[in-house]
C-alpha cells in the first residue's frame, strides 16, 4: 500500500472549511440587510492561515452550495430560491416523517425520552427571549428523530438538507408565533413516540414540518433568486 503524505494544508484546509460551514450555516443569511459578501483577506486573518488553504475551503463550501465565487467581485454566501427552499422543505418532511414511523418501531424508551430531555428546557413559556438557543435545540430535536430511527441512509440524506436549512428555521423561528408554535407541535410528536403509535408520529412529524412551508410560501414572497442577488453587485 502507498499513501500519500498529509500536508499541513490539507489540515488547514479541512479545519478552515469547518470553520466557515459552521459560521454561515449559523448566520441569518436571509435577513434583507444580510452582508453576503466573503472578504478573503479578513477570514485569513481571523482564521490565522495563508491564502491556499482558504482557497480550498472555500471550494469545498462552493461544493456544497454555500458559497458562490463571482469572478472579479468575490465569494458571496449563496442564498437558496424561494422555491428551492420550499422544495428542501417537502424533502425534509418525507424524511423526517418516515423517520419518525420507524423511530416508534426501533427506538428504545430511554432513547424516545431522550427528546423529551430537549424539549424540557422550554416548558417555562420562555422559549421567545432565547430564539438563537431554541434554533439550535430545533436542530438537535429533529437530527434526534432522524438518529433514532436507525435508518443511517435517511439521516445522511436529511444531514445535507440541515445544512441549508439553519438558516431558513433561523430566520422563519422568529416570525410570527412559529416559535410557540413549534414548542407545542414537538410535545405532541413525542406523546406520539412514546406512545409507539407510528402514523400519529408519522403525521404529526409531516405536518409540523409542512406548517414550516405553509408560513415560507405564504410571507418570504420578497425573497430573492439564489446566488445573493444585489449583495453580487459590489467589488
Amino acid at each position: 500500500m502507498k499513501l500519500k503524505p498529509i500536508t499541513s494544508n490539507f489540515t488547514l484546509k479541512d479545519h478552515a472549511y469547518e470553520r466557515l460551514r459552521t459560521a454561515i450555516t449559523q448566520m441569518n443569511i436571509y435577513s434583507g440587510d444580510a452582508d453576503l459578501r466573503l472578504d478573503e483577506r479578513q477570514l485569513a486573518e481571523q482564521l490565522n492561515v495563508s491564502r491556499t488553504p482558504l482557497r480550498e475551503a472555500i471550494a469545498l463550501l462552493e461544493r456544497d452550495g454555500l458559497v458562490k465565487v463571482v469572478p472579479r467581485k468575490g465569494v458571496f454566501v449563496q442564498r437558496k430560491s424561494l422555491q428551492e427552499i420550499l422544495d428542501m422543505i417537502v424533502a425534509w418532511a418525507a424524511l423526517e416523517s418516515m423517520a419518525a414511523r420507524l423511530a416508534t418501531e426501533r427506538a428504545t424508551d430511554a432513547e424516545i425520552a431522550s427528546l423529551r430531555k430537549i424539549a424540557a428546557k422550554y416548558n417555562d413559556g420562555a422559549a421567545k427571549t432565547r430564539i438563537s438557543e431554541y434554533s439550535e435545540d430545533n436542530l438537535r430535536f429533529h437530527q434526534r428523530i432522524l438518529e433514532i430511527s436507525k435508518c443511517a441512509l435517511l439521516k445522511d440524506m436529511a444531514d445535507g438538507l440541515f445544512l441549508h436549512m439553519n438558516a431558513v428555521r433561523l430566520r422563519a423561528m422568529g416570525e410570527e408565533n412559529r416559535l410557540n408554535r413549534s414548542v407545542v407541535d414537538h410535545a405532541g410528536i413525542i406523546e406520539a413516540l412514546e406512545n409507539r403509535e407510528t402514523e400519529l408520529a408519522a403525521t404529526y412529524v409531516r405536518e409540523h414540518t409542512m406548517r414550516l412551508h405553509n408560513h415560507v410560501r405564504r410571507t418570504w414572497t420578497n425573497l430573492e433568486t439564489a446566488g445573493g442577488g444585489s449583495k453580487a453587485t459590489g467589488t
